[in-house]
Order: structure tokens, then sequence, then C-alpha cells
């Protein structure tokens, strides 16, 4: 009997599926009147196979859409990452569409009627998503999730995910303790089960069970956990709960197996190859547009202070090899005139005006545009640090040498979730959202975190 989480979100799934194959044909549908209500020979032609021809292009775009995650069960996306995958989603079946219509002319529909297709289907999809993320904050569809634990793991959920906004897409029924272990969450909010697990899970309507306990060596109800999963009710681990609702990895609920076995920080030939292709064809860009603002930039730090106009530090890229990274000079020219290390705050009294300005605006960083094109740095992946304090925080914060298992970046996940850090504590809240990037990087991710980029740098958010 599947009952649950699994069974009820595939069902949704389908339905959204088949929903926006319906949108699809029936914008096809729509933009061939359009075109050719004042030529009705034309027309009539047109419509003898104008339904089948409009299934084409509709399957063509939503198998693009899958290709590209929009209709997996497990998976969240903001309001960028949908709309970069959906636009992705269209330029590519527009192309498959394209090599289709050249193998069977005959199922071609005419170029204008094609591009207004699919102009109206991009709005209609994107108000339809819109309604159904309404549908989500409004509890009618968020998943009911059931905690196992109700102990310092546990209360980690009620800490980290207390806000509203952090539960957009799921609510707490309820904790279950576990025998033996201490509880620290609301008595209120706990539930003591009268028979087993998945029993319980069913009578709540469960849709997922978060395992949390504080202690494993007393053993999971594995065969409880498994009729949860038989029954159709999703059940995952509190860190993939995090990674999932949160963005990021939570350090103290890992362990080093869990980073070996879950996936994603293997670093493969052909995730290798088009972050580097994807790295010289934006950075070549970037420098053809840049290099008049560079010069300005140039020009304003020399005529401030006469100092040099650059400022060159050695970092720690991937696998700890070290590198210089190079910036247009922000601070005064003695800032660190007594050698010592220190890192750099948000209103840094050490800044020129300039310095302060090109900060805010994030130009000091267009020079490692270089570093790009060189392969020393990624345009995104985790900040590189100084050696002095890389060398202290592998001491003071477990798995913080994870993070270079990929090559630094101009930009990265943490800036943009955790935008100011200048502490051990601000280094290890960073290193959960750089952990979190180095698992699930590849092309889309990299380029939503470019967009979001530039938002920041438009609005003056977070920038340091």
């Amino acid at each position: 009997m599947r009952t649950a989480y699994t069974s009820r979100k595939t069902k949704a799934l389908r339905f959204q599926w088949l929903l926006e194959v319906i949108i699809v044909v029936a914008c096809v549908l729509g933009a061939a009147w359009l075109r050719f209500h004042n030529d009705p020979e034309t027309g009539m032609e047109f419509a003898e196979h104008a339904t089948g021809r409009a299934l084409l292009v509709a399957l063509a775009i939503t198998g693009a859409m899958a290709a590209f995650g929009l209709y997996q069960v497990h998976v969240r996306h903001t309001r960028m990452d949908f709309a970069l995958r959906l636009l992705l989603s269209f330029a590519f079946g527009f192309v498959a569409l394209l090599v289709l219509y050249y193998l069977l002319p005959q199922t071609y529909i005419g170029r204008g009627v094609l591009l207004l297709g699919l102009l109206l289907s991009v709005l209609a999809i994107s108000g339809a998503r819109s309604l159904s993320q309404h549908l989500f904050s409004t509890n009618i569809m968020k998943q009911r999730v059931l905690v196992l634990g109700a102990g310092q793991n546990a209360e980690l959920i009620n800490t980290r995910l207390r806000r509203q906004s952090d539960r957009r897409t799921f609510s707490i029924v309820g904790f279950v303790p576990v025998p033996g272990q201490s509880c620290l969450v609301d008595e209120a909010k706990q539930i003591q089960p009268q028979s087993g697990l998945a029993d319980l899970a069913e009578r709540l309507q469960i849709d997922e069970v978060v395992i949390a306990p504080d202690e494993r060596r007393g053993g999971l109800p594995m065969e409880e956990m498994l009729r949860c999963v038989q029954r159709g009710v999703s059940v995952v681990d509190l860190s993939t709960f995090f990674e999932r609702e949160a963005g990021m990895v939570q350090l103290n609920v890992v362990d080093p197996s869990w980073l070996v076995f879950s996936g994603g920080f293997d670093y493969s030939t052909p995730r290798r190859l088009s972050k580097r292709f994807f790295d010289l064809a934006a950075a070549g860009m970037l420098l053809l547009v840049a290099w008049p603002v560079m010069a300005l930039t140039a020009l304003a730090v020399w005529l401030e202070s006469g100092g040099p106009v650059f400022y060159s530090q050695v970092r720690v890229g991937e696998r700890g090899e070290h590198f210089k990274l190079t910036k247009f000079r922000s601070m005064r020219v003695d800032a660190e005139k007594d050698g010592v290390a220190r890192w750099a705050t948000k209103d840094d009294d050490r800044s020129t005006r300039v310095g302060r300005f090109i900060r805010k605006t994030r130009l000091d960083e267009l020079p490692q545009l270089w570093a790009v094109l060189r392969g020393d740095m990624s345009f995104v992946g985790p900040r590189p640090e100084r050696p002095q304090f890389v060398d202290m925080l592998n001491q003071e914060i477990r798995y913080y040498d994870v993070r270079h298992c990929v090559k630094p970046g101009v930009t990265g996940w943490a800036q943009l979730r955790y935008p100011y850090g200048a502490s051990v504590s601000d280094a290890e809240e960073k290193l959960k959202f750089d952990l979190f990037y180095v698992k699930n990087h590849g092309l889309v991710f990299d380029i939503m975190i470019l967009l979001q980029t530039v938002e920041v740098v438009l609005f003056g958010r977070g920038a340091r």
C-alpha cells in the first residue's frame, strides 16, 4: 500500500507534466491562430495536422525540462534557479526541434508560429509554477515531516530552520523521541508512538521521515524505516534534509562516511572539462567588455594615493596549492605594515575612498580574471584564503580542507548566502555553504550564482 510522499508527490509531478504539455500545445495552437486568422486558406491547411505538430513541440520542451531537473521529486528550486533552468530547457528544446524538422520536414510548423508559441509557453508555464509555489506556501501542498529524534540534532531543525520562509515547502508534524537519548525539543511537539514508526507515519499522513538521533550506536529501527519506504514514505537523514532545505551541509551532523558515500564530492573529467570551458569563454568575453572599466579603475586608484594600482597576495587553491591572487588595491599601502595577516571587515578603516567604492561594486575583483584564464581560479567556487588563515582554520574547523577539492572562485555560493566573515565562527558558517557547492556544483548552478552575483553588484547587497 503506497500512501504517502513518493506516491502523492510523483502523482503531482505527473499531473504537472501533463498540465504543461497541454499548456504548450494550447500556446502553439494559439500562436497559429494569431498567425493565420487573417489567412483562412493557409490556416485550414495548417489545421489538418496542427494538434499533432503542437504535441511534438510540447514533448520536446517538456523532455528538455525533465533533463534540466524540473520534474524531480526531492529537489527545491529558487526562483532564479527555476527561471534559468526553464530558459535553458526551451533553448535546448528549440535546438532539438530544429534537428527534428531537418529530419522530418513534414512536421515543420513555421518559424513565426514556433517562436511565438515558445514565448507564450514560457510565460504560461512560469505563471503555472508561480501558482504552484503559492499553493506550497499556503499549506495545501506542504509535505508533512516527522522527525525521528528529539535531542540536540533534532533541535537543529527548530533553531536553523525556524523562520516561515525556511519552512515554505514543509511542516513539522512532530518529533519522536529515541529511547535512552536526551530530549531537548519542547514536550508539546513530541509524539510517543503507540505502535511502530511506519504505523504512526501512516496514521498522521506523513510524507517524509527525517532520521535525526544524537547517537546511532544503539541501532536504528531499520525494519520500521523499510516499512515506511515500502508504503511510499520518504526516509532521509538529517544531513540530506538540511542540504535540500537550507542549501548547506550541516557540519555537526555529518561524518566522513557521508562525505565519501553521499556522492557529488568526486570531480569527474566531464565535470572538470565543462567547468574549464565555461571559465575560459566567460573570462575571455568579460575581459573584452570590462577592459575600459578596468583602465578607469586603475587610474582612480593611482590618482588617489599614487601607490601601486594592484595588490597581490598568496592564496590557497585547489588541492592546497599556492598561487598569487591579484586585485585592484582598495586599502592603504601600509595596511599590513606590521606583517600580520588580518581578515577584511565590512567597514574596514584601512580602505581608501576609492577602495570602499570598488569593493562595494566588486570592481576590485576584476584582475582575478587573469587567474581564471591561467587556471588558478574558476569563475565560481569557494573564495581562496591566505595560507596563514587556512593553517589555523584546518586546526579549528572539521572538514575545512574539503573545500579545496575544487578551484577557488571569483564569487561563490557562500558569498551569496553568508556575505560577511571575519572570524573563525564566520568561516565555519561559510564552510557549510562551500561544502554544499563542492557537492552540487555544475554548469547550471554556476550560472545561477553568477546571475545572483550580478544582482548583488547592482543593488549593493553583501559586498565586502
